[in-house]
């Protein structure tokens, strides 16, 4: 199964970023923390130039933390500031404030030497649908002026929010990009809610879930289906599921696509724990292949 979304307000929305650019000090770029890395849109490079970026590791709480540690790392390491929040509960908010005066520190100090007054810092948030930007601005603006939704595509416009006195946010739509090079990237974002259901094949989705638990989380999924260890066969698990769940056609046979379902769901709903399905070492590992190919 090929995954592609890319909606016509995602072209326009583009277009409108690179023009508010020279508006704004600093890009927030919010990125899903189960997903670092498959749910940074690689064409932001290109769009943002040399402005100064921070990563928001957002749904820190769904996340497996010693990974988001690992990538916390990853990114400094690149000297990229990294922080790690919770926006639905309003856990470490402070830190990205405090990350954006760093940032911004050199050129505010330039401008006291002048004798001049430093201004509030002006950010632009960027990221892909459903990674919580519209909450990320309500719990920094302390109300709700950014629509929210437990789904893709509900910001459509762009808009100015005042944080205090001394930071200003550019809202904006969410961005996929028009074609995933990795499919896996698309099964990790629809894994995680980021592409609209309807556009899925659950089946497969689920299937890769399962793949990867097997793989990373043994003991979580061992745990989540009752066994005393897990399985790699995935229509197996399926066939678990489906019993297990009492979820039967009409002819007392395991239904496999409400099983898919019902794997998918729970998945999302953390019923197997904190999950990351970014791994820095994995992604570290199939940069360094890409390089040798290259070569």
């Amino acid at each position: 199964m090929t995954i592609q979304w890319f909606p016509g307000h995602m072209a326009k929305a583009r277009r409108q970023v690179t023009e508010k650019l020279k508006l704004v000090d600093v890009i927030f770029e919010l990125v899903d923390a189960r997903i670092p890395q498959s749910s940074a849109n690689p064409m932001l490079g290109e769009i943002i130039h040399q402005k100064k970026r921070i990563i928001i590791l957002n749904k820190a709480d769904m996340a497996d933390e010693a990974v988001t540690k690992k990538w916390i790392e990853f990114y400094r390491a690149q000297g990229l500031p990294a922080v790690a929040v919770n926006s639905w509960q309003g856990k470490n908010m402070h830190a990205i404030e405090r990350a954006a005066q760093e940032v911004m520190a050199e050129k505010f100090e330039r401008l006291r030497a002048k004798g001049m007054k430093p201004r509030a810092i002006r950010a632009m948030i960027l990221g892909i649908p459903n990674v919580g930007k519209s909450t990320l601005i309500n719990r920094l603006a302390k109300k709700n002026i950014a629509k929210t939704g437990n789904k893709p595509g509900v910001t459509k416009a762009q808009q100015w929010i005042k944080v205090g006195k001394s930071l200003e946010l550019l809202d904006t739509p969410g961005i996929l990009w028009p074609k995933f090079e990795d499919q896996s990237v698309g099964y990790k974002l629809a894994l995680t809610g980021a592409i609209k259901d309807d556009l899925l094949q659950m089946e497969d989705i689920a299937a890769f879930g399962l793949a990867f638990l097997y793989q990373h989380y043994p003991r979580e999924l061992a745990t989540w289906l009752g066994l005393e260890q897990s399985l790699d066969d995935t229509t197996e698990l399926l066939r678990l599921i489906a019993e297990k769940r009492h979820l039967m056609d009409r002819y007392h046979e395991p239904d496999y696509g409400r099983a898919a379902e019902a794997v998918v769901k729970e998945i999302r709903q953390q019923k197997m724990g904190r999950i990351s399905f970014d791994i820095p070492e994995e992604i570290e590992e199939q940069a360094n292949d890409e390089d040798h190919r290259d070569d």
